[in-house]
């Protein structure tokens, strides 16, 4: 990933900074994941940083980088094609926001949803939803995932449980 994309997070202080700075993160991922691109995807996690999600947990840049591929696969598996032939486009979205800054640490409940174009006539079609819950840190100045949870509530075994994640959240 190239520096100049990073950098103007680098230099922010304060709350609302923060803030901004990792909204902007949450939605660079998702870009980074609806276009496939694996680089940007692994740049956003710390060195440390962990994916948990319903294909598996990988952990550090690298393996992040590789889960991409994965997803793709089943992606590609789940839905087949957008009955042209056509790979099916997904588009996530984020909606509620809970990001609770403690310093240069922070976590995060965020829901989320994706939309496919599987729908008769390439209408869109919700396919899975749920949250996120993160950790992040600031690596050289800049927001990075320490780590993502990814919980989706059409899978039995990715389902949120009945406590408020949010409220572990505020807490340091």
């Amino acid at each position: 990933m190239s520096k100049e994309m990073v950098e103007p997070h680098a230099e922010q202080h304060g709350y609302a900074e923060d803030r901004a700075a990792i909204m902007q993160l949450e939605a660079e991922y998702l870009m980074a994941l609806d276009w496939g691109d694996a680089e940007t995807y692994a740049s956003l996690f710390a060195p440390e940083g962990v994916l948990e999600w319903a294909g598996g947990t990988a952990v550090g840049p690298e393996e992040i980088y590789k889960e991409i591929a994965v997803y793709k696969e089943a992606i590609k598996q789940y839905y087949g094609d957008d009955g042209s032939g056509q790979p099916v486009t997904l588009r996530h979205f984020i909606t509620n926001q809970a990001i609770y800054v403690h310093g240069d640490t922070a976590k995060g409940v965020i829901y989320w949803f994706e939309v496919a174009n599987n729908g008769p006539g390439h209408t869109p079609h919700i396919g899975s939803y749920g949250h996120y819950e993160d950790r992040m840190r600031k690596v050289d100045g800049i927001w990075k995932f320490v780590s993502r949870k990814i919980f989706n509530e059409q899978l039995p075994d990715r389902r949120a449980s009945a406590e408020n994640p949010g409220r572990a959240a505020r807490i340091a």
